[in-house]
């Protein structure tokens, strides 16, 4: 399985990155090929100054080896090593009327002391970020994200869409990160699903990608804003990299593996702002969008 989903995570990221220069019309990934000490190593592309994207960055990579003693408790072994490969991507436009992105897919493997497996599982999700709110955006977003669940299970959108809404909540804030998507995380074999179903399952939703995100830039990439609302969208970036610092399962796990620090920080936004005690006007677009990110709403049924 982990070389089926590693060749696919390759041309996945060929397929959006080709898609994203096209889309943004003035800049190129640059590719960063780097190896893992330990094992392995990835494909990193991110993209910079363009004329749609501020900084956009797609990684690849595939790692190996003994599994840290950092990681023995959360994972409940005592000695393992382990492999995993996945494709994790954000995009930051420029416009604040056009939101951030953030999508992740993920297969990871355990072994005993004898190379034998003993457990894997998939994991992952997209889910959007934006700054001021347009509720068509996010109808479509989420019906993109459900219409791919449901050639699957009809029971998967409500669930994950609620992890989702868990998962990526700043706790220390008391607020989601934006309008949240799909989060799902040890999707196992089992007697009733099998680990093709669920590679079935993640790459559908993954294949989906260019569908939910592309339409909602397009319709907001050339809206007209003003130095106030770039000023709102920094801020709101702050909380952004709040969460990836503080609670994001991925980073923490890149920097508890000796991960490639430049890719595991690639998600953080080049132009961020923090403000004491900022709060936005009462009845502004700002404090709209504030109320479905303080407390979440269904987009689609």
């Amino acid at each position: 399985m982990k070389e089926s989903f590693y060749n696919y995570i390759c041309e996945l990221q060929d397929t959006i990155t080709a898609a994203l220069e096209l889309a943004d019309g003035g800049a190129s990934f640059k590719e960063d090929l780097w190896k893992r000490p330990e094992g392995g190593g990835g494909r990193t592309r991110v993209l910079e100054d363009g004329a749609v994207f501020e900084k956009g960055g797609v990684n690849i990579s595939g790692v190996h080896g003994t599994l840290p003693k950092s990681m023995h408790t959360h994972l409940n072994v005592s000695e393992a090593s382990f492999y995993a490969c996945g494709l994790s991507l954000v995009l930051h436009p420029k416009n604040p009327m056009a939101p951030t992105v953030h999508a992740n897919w993920r297969y990871f493997e355990m072994y005993d002391l004898d190379g034998n497996i003993v457990d894997q599982w998939f994991g992952g999700g997209l889910d959007l970020t934006p700054y001021y709110l347009f509720e068509e955006d996010a109808t479509h977003f989420h019906q993109t994200c459900k219409n791919a669940c449901d050639r699957h299970n009809f029971k998967f959108y409500s669930e994950y869409k609620k992890k989702c809404d868990a998962y990526f909540w700043n706790a220390h804030r008391d607020e989601a990160r934006g309008l949240g998507g799909l989060f799902f995380d040890y999707l196992k074999p089992t007697p009733k699903r099998s680990l093709n179903e669920w590679y079935a399952f993640v790459t559908d939703v993954a294949d989906n990608f260019l569908e939910a995100y592309l339409p909602i830039l397009e319709r907001r990439k050339d809206l007209p804003f003003s130095e106030e609302q770039k000023k709102w969208q920094e801020i709101r970036r702050g909380r952004y990299v709040e969460f990836n610092l503080v609670h994001d399962k991925g980073t923490l796990f890149g920097l508890k593996t000796n991960g490639r620090i430049e890719s595991i920080l690639m998600s953080l936004p080049p132009k961020v702002q923090w403000h004491y005690d900022h709060h936005p006007e009462k009845d502004s677009p700002e404090a709209e969008l504030m109320q479905v990110i303080k407390k979440p709403k269904n987009w689609v049924s």
